[in-house]
């Protein structure tokens, strides 16, 4: 829950790929590695830190082992919504095959547990990060037209280079069918949300065909929008 609230902490609507380019001094700071995502865990861990917050601590973890895996997994959390890092990605697939594979049954029966729990999470807080995509098609088009300006007023503000509408319907396209079908395909076979897991698979499928079909035209309303 935590990991959700503070994720997006401070961010300012920049990738890290054009605070990279910009040579900011955040993209110095965290070395050009998840750099929206390491600030947002920083600032909220200062402020969870806080006299005002000692009950909430105490809630949380009671020994310095507890903190140090507490803190060790809002980390690797929020980091997750980091999906343009190709380095992550790999790491969190890796640990996804070791999670559910059948080779590793002779382990430490605690240890299997908390590898689960972590990849799940991990998994989790994806899913909820692009949540407007597996559910109905007015839920997904309202933040998917949210996002696009966003990213036309960096472009407006000559922070970027290329059009977003230029390549907004293709590059649609491909999330559904490299990113999101192939994440709420995980979700089912993982058990998480039972039953629900079929549901919200479902509408990111039937979301992909609306947008094959009306994609186009969307892109145009997003522009005159954004105009």
């Amino acid at each position: 829950i935590l990991s959700a609230l503070i994720h997006g902490a401070d961010h300012a609507g920049i990738p890290n790929t054009q605070l990279i380019k910009e040579d900011s001094p955040l993209a110095k700071v965290y070395e050009n590695k998840s750099i929206a995502e390491q600030n947002s865990v920083d600032l909220a861990w200062q402020l969870l830190m806080d006299n005002r917050y000692k009950d909430l601590r105490q809630a949380i973890y009671a020994t310095e082992s507890e903190l140090l895996r507490f803190r060790q997994l809002v980390v690797q959390v929020v980091l997750a919504t980091d999906i343009m890092d190709k380095q992550l990605k790999g790491l969190r697939n890796k640990r996804w095959e070791t999670a559910f594979s059948t080779e590793h049954q002779d382990e430490n029966e605690l240890d299997s547990v908390n590898r689960k729990a972590t990849i799940v999470l991990e998994h989790l807080i994806q899913a909820s990060d692009v949540a407007h995509t597996m559910q109905h098609w007015h839920i997904y088009r309202k933040w998917n037209m949210r996002l696009f300006l966003e990213v036309y007023k960096t472009y407006a503000q000559g922070r970027t280079d290329k059009d977003p509408s230029e390549n907004w319907f293709e590059g649609e396209i491909g999330f559904f069918d490299f990113y999101i079908i192939p994440l709420a395909k995980k979700l089912k076979d993982c058990g998480v949300f039972g039953v629900s897991s079929d549901e919200y698979l479902n509408y990111a499928l039937m979301n992909r065909a609306e947008w094959e079909r009306r994609g186009r035209s969307v892109v145009a309303e997003n522009l005159e929008v954004a105009k």
